[in-house]
């Protein structure tokens, strides 16, 4: 993020006029908070997912994947406290109508000097009465009651009228795992400490502030949830704030952009809990969290259940109710920060500016571009395309000068492009050329798949 003018619309424009991000059900003039991600988009965050998985699931010998179902037995989110107590405090403007939640009115108006987690509903509307908070959206003071509004999607099953069952759209992916927890501990053989991950949708019915993919009502996670025993749950729950760490760091997000933030607040229930947060271009903002969520979980369901959710310890025969340490962080967040830590503006030697998204290789939507510097040459650079795209996602352009299809590749963030010249028909070698150096080397067209590997692994 060397832009330091950096503003969310500036990224908002380039998602859409790139490919990335479109607004959601575009042709209709929208739908508030939601967006469709478009042919470069979906594949810039599938390669999130993939690298997220490939780190924390792939490389981990003691974690094992699951896909659960969205929609769940209700009592799964009763046990979880979710029908009784998951709700936002949130107030209307009477002069707009307009509904804000109040806790970020405040944290907003405060500058994060004052924490609304720690307040009670009567405080925070004293907040508002002595600040005189004004409606963002028409700058009138005048606010009903703060009153907690649910935020889970509700939905119905059954075909008969009058006989259909309340179910819920999950507004978290984790209950998904807590209720497999006696399935693939059996089926894996899984020993303690082992953890369930999975990347999926949830869904929250959320008054959002619209800062793009920042926070939306139907969005993905990608999540784990690691059992293991009371004795060694801090030092596991330290291990994955390293981890989380250094995961964002190793996708290319700055040190300077990232930092820890400790909750002033905690669950009746949790031992510890922790944002790393991430600094966008609305100021820093949470990116992922982990929590000690100590037995709270298991206990939940075995009490709502009636199923025995202990752990039998193999060798010395101790029956428990394992800790669980979460690690969860938004896939749609993390492609956010990704598209503004990559974002530069350039100025060129011949004074031009080359916008430049300076994405890990790994995460690129192409890793590659196959660009013939004539159109006559087509026939070769399909050639070299068809050989590549068996390995990678690929683009194939030849329309234009070759100068502004290399701007082109710049803007989607392609770390390499590939020109086929009248000298590769001779040589059969080809030129690279690197995006975030400019810089362009000869290379034989055998050895491409080989050069590209060593420089586009994670």
């Amino acid at each position: 993020m060397s832009d330091k003018n950096l503003t969310m619309d500036k990224i908002v424009n380039l998602c859409k006029g790139r490919g990335f991000v479109f607004p959601g059900s575009d042709i209709y003039g929208g739908f508030a908070n939601t967006w469709d991600f478009g042919p470069v988009g979906v594949e810039l965050k599938n390669n999130i997912k993939r690298a997220w998985w490939k780190r924390f699931v792939q490389e981990s010998p003691n974690t094992y994947g699951v896909d659960a179902a969205i929609l769940m037995n209700p009592t799964v989110w009763k046990a979880s406290g979710h029908v009784d107590s998951f709700s936002d405090p949130k107030m209307d403007c009477k002069s707009c109508k307009q509904r804000f939640r109040a806790d970020n009115m405040i944290e907003d108006h405060s500058k994060g000097t004052v924490v609304p987690d720690t307040m009670t509903m009567e405080e925070m509307e004293a907040y508002v009465a002595e600040h005189k908070l004004k409606c963002p959206k028409c700058g009138n003071h005048d606010w009903t009651p703060i009153r907690q509004f649910k935020l889970m999607f509700e939905t119905s099953r059954g075909t008969v009228e009058g006989e259909k069952d309340t179910v819920y759209l999950r507004p978290e992916t984790c209950q998904g795992e807590y209720v497999n927890f006696l399935n693939v501990q059996r089926t894996a053989r899984a020993k303690v400490p082992f953890a369930i991950a999975q990347v999926g949708k949830s869904f929250r019915n959320e008054i959002t502030p619209g800062n793009f993919l920042f926070r939306t009502i139907e969005f993905e996670q990608m999540e784990l949830q690691m059992f293991c025993k009371e004795d060694t749950s801090m030092d596991i729950y330290n291990d994955y704030k390293a981890q989380a760490l250094k995961f964002v760091n190793d996708l290319g997000l700055s040190e300077d952009h990232l930092r820890f933030h400790d909750h002033d607040k905690l669950a009746h229930y949790a031992k510890a809990a922790c944002d790393i947060q991430y600094l966008f271009p609305i100021g820093w903002q949470e990116l992922n969290g982990i929590h000690h969520r100590g037995t709270w979980d298991l206990s939940r369901h075995q009490e709502f259940s009636g199923k025995n959710m202990q752990y039998l310890d193999p060798i010395t025969n101790e029956k428990y109710t394992p800790n669980v340490i979460e690690y969860s962080i938004g896939a749609d967040r993390l492609t956010l920060a990704t598209l503004c830590e990559a974002y530069n503006e350039e100025t060129l030697e011949n004074g031009e500016t080359r916008v430049v998204l300076k994405f890990h290789p790994f995460i690129a939507p192409y890793k590659v571009a196959i660009l013939p510097l004539q159109k006559n040459l087509s026939e070769k650079a399909n050639e070299v395309y068809r050989m590549l795209a068996k390995h990678y996602m690929c683009d194939y352009d030849e329309a234009g000068s070759i100068g502004k299809r290399y701007r082109r590749q710049d803007e989607i963030g392609t770390p390499y492009c590939v020109t086929i010249d009248f000298d590769t028909l001779e040589d059969g070698s080809v030129t690279v050329r690197d995006r975030d150096t400019m810089e362009q080397v000869r290379i034989k067209i055998e050895d491409l798949k080989a050069y590209l590997d060593e420089r586009i692994c994670f």
